[in-house]
């Protein structure tokens, strides 16, 4: 499966890699990439899908308890969409 990553997730992925590596520890931030690569390898090789959302075709996963991935499966092709921190205003939200 190929897997796409929006210019928006791209964007908030390094954010959070960022604000992980200046506030916490380099084992943090290893965590959370450890923890994304296994998210996508499993979207990519099981048949699952995760939480289903009021957009179109678009899903949810929990990478960890402050961030959640939304993503969107066609065909043969992961769309990730956004690494949304759940922090955030969620009324800022968009896709």
């Amino acid at each position: 499966m190929n897997v796409i990553w929006s210019p928006q997730a791209k964007k908030d992925y390094w954010q959070n890699i960022d604000y992980l590596d200046a506030e916490w520890s380099f084992q943090v931030t290893l965590n959370f990439i450890e923890k994304v690569e296994e998210t996508i390898q499993l979207l990519t090789q099981k048949n699952v899908e995760f939480i289903s959302t009021h957009y179109k075709n678009v899903h949810k996963v929990v990478i960890t308890k402050h961030i959640t991935l939304y993503y969107k499966i066609n065909s043969n092709q992961l769309e990730l969409l956004r690494f949304w921190n759940t922090y955030q205003d969620f009324e800022n939200f968009k896709l």
